[in-house]
């Protein structure tokens, strides 16, 4: 398991040693200010995806990011650790899911109140994978042009290198989990 003060040290000397300002990283990675800062404080885990651009942002891998703060094989996020995010329209996300060193993986908990469209997400890059199980309610889910409805214990594939949406246009809520595989470019 990655210690989060230890991830934070490495990240902060990695920054100061390429003399490169919070405000700097951050318009780097695509990461604001105030989440690199925490992270840094190690008072927060960052995602997979948040990692991987903290590494792009300073011009290293992710396992070169973290080589040598891995302690343990397995790694635990217990429920208090995990990412809650309230989205504006009222729909909120639960990343459920450890960081895990050169994985691109998150598995995310998404409840979507009554008539809430939680818009249109853009394409990922080549090889990227999305697995859906809906939960609880209905959920309008788009790939492309395509469009399907999806009932409380449905689930479906596709693959995440084109635009895709999540609407509930029913009168209960929607409770669906993602699995998603998303591969990123690696810049120099």
């Amino acid at each position: 398991m990655i210690d989060p003060v230890m991830l934070g040290r490495r990240l902060h000397e990695l920054r100061a040693g390429r003399g490169l300002a919070l405000t700097a990283l951050a318009g780097r990675a695509g990461v604001s200010v105030s989440m690199l800062s925490a992270i840094e404080r190690g008072e927060k885990t960052p995602t997979v995806v948040v990692l991987s651009r903290i590494a792009d942002g300073l011009g290293l891998s992710v396992s070169r990011l973290l080589t040598d703060l891995e302690a343990d094989r397995v790694i635990v996020r217990r429920a208090a650790e995990q990412d809650h995010i309230a989205e504006p329209g009222g729909w909120h996300r639960t990343v459920l899911t450890p960081v895990v060193p050169g994985v691109n993986f998150e598995w995310i908990r998404t409840t979507l109140p009554p008539h809430c469209d939680a818009g249109t997400f853009p394409a990922y890059a080549p090889g990227s994978h999305e697995f859906v199980a809906v939960e609880a309610g209905e959920l309008c889910f788009g790939v492309g042009e395509a469009e399907y409805t999806l009932a409380a214990g449905d689930s479906t594939y596709f693959p995440a290198d084109a635009p895709h949406s999540y609407a509930n246009r029913g009168d209960e809520p929607c409770v669906y989990h993602v699995a998603a595989l998303i591969m990123r470019p690696r810049t120099a």
